[in-house]
């Protein structure tokens, strides 16, 4: 048995998700609380590798102990509906437990993925919000026009393409591939600009590049041309910037089977 927990954390003080020897990471404040919680060494599987100031409004990750010999239907003492409750005491403030389900040793949080939505936010107001800051991404106005050319470009990511062209240099990942299923432009109670995409996967710095090249869109800086050359033909240089971590959310998560989260 595992015991799966959903997990919201403000990502602005992290080096990510995934433990790295360059900063604090939230994976391992997961393991730090977890052993707390449980007085033993636990293994902490996260669904996605988010990366440096990027947050997460429902972040999946499973936990068994470390130690094989203490695993099986036993060793999580703790009503799924109480989990959020033990993690409050031991977590910083800056990253909860939202909800826990218990689920099969064979369950895997990534590799079980069915799809991902994240969202992009972007603040255009005049004057900064102090209670916004590390949490969007600021830009100049942008006009109407501006939000039409945004949607209409947004809509060519829809489906099925190599989206070479939306990552980042660097990544050992072969297979570029992804079917796009949903895209949204919304404005938030905050004013800001929501950007929301929905895959079955994602590449390095997929959806911040995409983010960027809506914005140079909106500037003028790139066309509707421009986006269809890089959907289509792969063209990372026809795409636009890689917009800041800071406005990037992983929303949702879901699984071929709903997932029974428990918070009482």
């Amino acid at each position: 048995m595992k015991l799966l927990v959903r997990v919201r954390y403000d990502g602005t003080a992290y080096c990510g998700f995934q433990v790295q020897p360059n900063g604090t990471s939230v994976q391992a404040v997961l393991c730090r609380a977890a052993e707390d919680v449980f007085g033993f060494p636990v293994n902490v599987t996260g669904c996605s590798r988010t990366d440096a100031g990027v947050h997460a409004l429902a972040f999946v990750a499973a936990l068994e102990p470390k130690d094989e010999s203490c695993r099986g239907s036993s060793w999580c003492t703790i009503p799924a509906g109480r989990v959020h409750r033990a993690f409050a005491h031991v977590l910083p403030p800056d990253v909860a437990v939202t909800g826990a389900a218990f689920v099969p040793d064979d369950f895997h949080p990534r590799y079980g993925v069915v799809s991902k939505e994240y969202i992009y936010r972007i603040s255009d107001a005049p004057a900064d919000d102090p209670f916004l800051r590390g949490r969007v991404c600021r830009r100049p106005k942008i006009t109407e026009a501006g939000e039409g050319l945004m949607r209409e470009a947004m809509l060519l990511f829809l489906g099925t393409h190599d989206f070479a062209g939306f990552m980042a240099a660097g990544s050992k990942i072969t297979d570029t591939t992804r079917t796009v299923s949903a895209v949204s432009l919304t404005r938030d109670d905050d004013g800001c600009l929501v950007f929301a995409v929905r895959a079955d996967g994602f590449l390095y710095n997929m959806v911040r590049i995409m983010a960027g090249t809506l914005l140079d869109v909106a500037a003028g800086h790139k066309t509707l041309a421009d986006v269809r050359r890089a959907v289509t033909e792969a063209d990372r240089g026809a795409a636009g910037f890689t917009a800041p971590p800071e406005g990037l959310y992983l929303r949702d998560v879901t699984y071929s089977e709903p997932i029974p989260w428990a918070c009482d």
